[in-house]
């Protein structure tokens, strides 16, 4: 089961607009939904899910809406809530800014769009692309005899429109990459985490075929490779146009692809990483009126790998006062809403040692630290590597008129999401990317990947031989 109704909401609960799908719940029981928010707030324990009664509230903020889908029996929780991302996204798209105003400026197209976005509860066509083809902010005339539907919205290719044509065609291919690793006071890996997405940039004439290879350790099982330079993925979510059966058979990614932009995959890796950027700091407090903080940040990284945007951010106490600061390289600045001192260096080179050295004055009454410390942060970016060592094999791209299209590929390694919270016993947390060519033995070998922008053909072995690599900087 999925959701009975769908309603918008103005900051202050009053609905704005919704829409009824299967009538089995009476449209006034929004109205307990806000008073059982702001009672579940002041009692610390808020959830994304509300019930009163027999009727759940499924709900999401955004900006200055709530977004609100009813059910009465036991729906499938996830599917609903993908289903309000995705309205907040489609109408992002047509609207730039969602929020109230445009809201209250969009009603007839809004109705539209929610009768065209879900049908007796069910998601149904939710790709902006497509409802952009009859669903327009314009005002249309009706022409007799035409139909306003287009065929993609019954073709089995639903995501993708017929007779798209393109002078060159083209496919980019981003293989971008997000560590997420928690160290203890003690040096000990809590956490070592990659989360991964391939995006691609379509650019094809026609409806292409394409087939994409990854150095999957499960592959090159099944063919009899050599696993020495293989990654072994986990928790693989694909695109709706991925042939979910051939992967399963013979883990080719088969697939007829959206045009333009869209996420292609994303993945997972437990693989362990050595922390990339190392922090040690020394915390001295004199006479309970002056604390000192002196943290030394080093690459643990290749010399000839840079650390871009590194931010080192390091907890202060809260009554701290007066700051005064001394770096080797970059600039520190105090925080005080957030209680943090934010140590920005732009490039930081492999194997370099920095210092930053921090002054605040204190009140002349103790205050004891009930708290553990927080976490010291780092947040960085090295570009043109992935941590994982995955590598785009090859891009197969087959179309009935035969013509010659370029896959290009990037990789790209960045600071991951805030991890979860730690506890006292954790001195500093990574938010970070890393490079190949590590030194540590926990770490895969790292292949040695294409420049930034690479031109990739068939794998070696299939119908016809490779040209000669070329690549494309920009």
């Amino acid at each position: 089961m999925s959701a009975s109704a769908v309603f918008i909401l103005d900051v202050k609960g009053k609905p704005l607009i919704s829409r009824n799908y299967k009538g089995d719940i009476p449209m006034g029981e929004i109205d307990y939904f806000m008073p059982l928010l702001v009672q579940h707030e002041e009692e610390g324990a808020l959830a994304p899910l509300l019930s009163h009664g027999r009727v759940h509230f499924l709900w999401i903020k955004h900006s200055n809406l709530y977004l609100v889908a009813t059910t009465l029996k036991n729906a499938n929780a996830s599917l609903v809530y993908s289903f309000l991302y995705k309205t907040v996204e489609v109408f992002s798209e047509y609207f730039k800014e969602l929020e109230e105003e445009s809201i209250r400026d969009n009603f007839v197209i809004i109705y539209e769009l929610l009768d065209e976005l879900m049908d007796f509860g069910f998601p149904q066509t939710t790709d902006s692309k497509i409802l952009q083809e009859y669903i327009t902010q314009q005002g249309n005339k009706l022409e007799t005899g035409k139909s306003r539907v287009p065929p993609t919205v019954t073709n089995a290719v639903s995501w993708r429109s017929e007779g798209i044509k393109y002078k060159k065609n083209e496919v980019f291919i981003d293989v971008i990459e997000s560590v997420n690793l928690l160290v203890n006071a003690n040096g000990s890996v809590l956490l070592s985490e990659i989360v991964g997405t391939i995006k691609l940039k379509v650019f094809l004439s026609g409806m292409p075929e394409l087939r994409l290879g990854l150095n999957d350790r499960v592959l090159f099982e099944l063919t009899g490779r050599s696993k020495n330079k293989s990654v072994e993925l986990e928790d693989v979510k694909f695109h709706q146009c991925v042939r979910l059966s051939r992967f399963d058979n013979d883990r080719t990614i088969s697939f007829i692809p959206p045009d333009g932009d869209f996420e292609l995959m994303s993945y997972r890796l437990s693989t362990q990483v050595k922390p990339l950027i190392w922090i040690e700091s020394v915390i001295e407090k004199f006479s309970h009126s002056r604390v000192e903080i002196m943290v030394k940040a080093k690459g643990q990284f290749k010399k000839q790998s840079v650390a871009n945007g590194v931010e080192i951010s390091v907890p202060v106490p809260s009554d701290a006062d007066s700051p005064r600061f001394k770096t080797s390289v970059g600039s520190a600045k105090y925080v005080p809403e957030k209680n943090v001192v934010v140590w920005s260096i732009k490039s930081f080179p492999g194997g370099k040692e920095y210092l930053m050295r921090a002054h605040f004055g204190l009140p002349s009454v103790e205050k004891e630290e009930v708290e553990g410390r927080p976490p010291i942060g780092v947040k960085f970016e090295i570009p043109y590597f992935t941590v994982s060592g995955i590598q785009v094999r090859y891009m197969k791209i087959i179309e009935k008129s035969g013509y010659q299209a370029l896959p290009w590929v990037r990789y790209i390694t960045q600071s991951g999401g805030s991890p979860p919270p730690l506890g006292p016993d954790c001195t500093w947390r990574e938010d970070g990317a890393g490079g190949r060519g590590q030194t540590s033995d926990s770490l895969p070998s790292q292949p040695a990947l294409p420049p930034p922008f690479s031109i990739l053909y068939e794998e070696p072995g299939g119908d016809d031989p490779p040209p000669s690599t070329s690549a494309l900087l920009y």
